[in-house]
């Protein structure tokens, strides 16, 4: 397998060649198979190119796009730290997407492993899925942690060696609290999964996801390697100081 690295200049690049692939993958999806199903990322990175994707008008079938999240904090949906305000304030509340077709995880339930259990539930009722089965989203997006953690899988945390359930609720230690988060191998099963990497506080650890031996327990982006799909590295030179092209790296 490879993983391709799209180099580009700065933040605004990064945003706008993300959402010309999100649109490019929607309109095949739709086109091949009646639906466009995409995983959201949090953080701050991705929020630009949702911007630009709301911005896309009648170029987007969106009666036939569905949005889940990898992710998401254990707050209420209206909390500033939430992974859906940000795509709501973003993308969702300016694009005619049908409210249905938006699957958020009800974080503000106090119980996140009811929490986990609910949205795994609404994964396999969607995808149609039998027991041990996988869904098959068409992109996942992911960020890239100063720590070389990604969705909400953290170094350390008891969710990296998580093997049969779709979606758990994830103790880090670090914050004191649980984080709500897609399993590896949900991520790993998409047919496309693209990384949002920007800034030079990302630098240190894109580099050893990249292209150190440390394991997967103590920089967790080195999980994800699609196992039937294509994996996007696309990072801005801030993030990757020294490198001038696109590049292919063997995983």
């Amino acid at each position: 397998m490879q993983s391709e690295i799209k180099l580009v200049s700065d933040a605004d690049e990064l945003s706008r060649v993300g959402a010309a692939e999100f649109e490019h993958l929607a309109r095949n999806a739709v086109q091949a198979r009646g639906r466009f199903t995409v995983s959201l990322s949090g953080g701050s990175t991705p929020r630009g190119l949702y911007s630009r994707v709301a911005q896309a008008g009648q170029n987007l079938p969106w009666d036939k796009i569905y949005f889940f999240w990898g992710d998401e904090r254990h707050v209420p949906p209206d909390d500033k730290d939430s992974n859906y305000r940000m795509a709501r304030e973003s993308l969702l509340s300016h694009a005619p997407i049908p409210p249905d077709h938006v699957f958020r995880m009800h974080a503000e339930d106090k119980d996140a492993a009811r929490v986990a259990d609910q949205y795994e539930q609404t994964l396999m009722q969607f995808f149609g899925l039998k027991p041990g089965e996988l869904p098959r989203f068409d992109l996942v997006l992911l960020g890239l942690g100063p720590d070389g953690h990604t969705a909400s899988l953290f170094p350390g945390s008891a969710a990296l060696r998580e093997r049969s359930r779709l979606v758990v609720a994830n103790w880090v230690e670090k914050f004191g609290h649980y984080r709500l988060t897609f399993t590896a191998p949900v991520i790993n099963n998409a047919a496309e999964v693209m990384f949002l990497v920007s800034g030079e506080e990302k630098a240190p650890a894109l580099q050893s996801v990249l292209y150190s031996d440390a394991p997967p327990e103590q920089f967790p982006a080195k999980l994800i390697q699609p196992v039937n799909g294509r994996l996007i590295w696309l990072v801005d030179r801030a993030a990757l100081p020294g490198s001038s092209a696109l590049q292919s790296k063997p995983a």
